[in-house]
């Protein structure tokens, strides 16, 4: 499964829309050479889970995707399952902390309270501004 980007919103929102599965986004910047060598990790990491939506966020251009928090370090991990969020913080850029952390959390029924809201309903925000 490919990993989806914030340029090409509408195939992401009806992808986010319709999944039932786990997301899976990735916040980092272009400039951020860790970030662009965890990137192709990341990519690979979605083909093995072509039932969860990957997603890979640029916070210089997509701000708004963060809602109203911060990112302190890259990359910074987001997974929200239907009810909310199940993950919202940086991790060590090693993607087995990644492939780790979805299996502890591929069953979590119960949702954080911090982190962003629902991606889909962010694009759609980001959209109208």
């Amino acid at each position: 499964m490919a990993v989806y980007e914030t340029r090409t919103p509408s195939a992401l929102i009806e992808r986010l829309e319709t999944s039932t599965n786990l997301v899976i986004a990735c916040y980092c910047a272009a400039w951020c050479d860790t970030c662009n060598s965890y990137r192709p990790d990341f990519n690979s990491l979605s083909d093995q889970w072509p039932a969860h939506t990957f997603v890979w966020i640029d916070i210089e251009e997509d701000p708004h995707l963060l809602d109203d928090h911060d990112v302190d370090d890259f990359p910074t991990i987001l997974i929200q399952n239907p009810k909310g969020n199940v993950f919202f913080g940086a991790q060590l850029p090693y993607i087995s902390h990644l492939e780790r952390l979805i299996r502890s959390v591929e069953d979590a029924n119960a949702p954080l309270v911090d982190g962003p809201g629902p991606l889909a309903g962010l694009l759609k925000q980001g959209r109208d501004v």
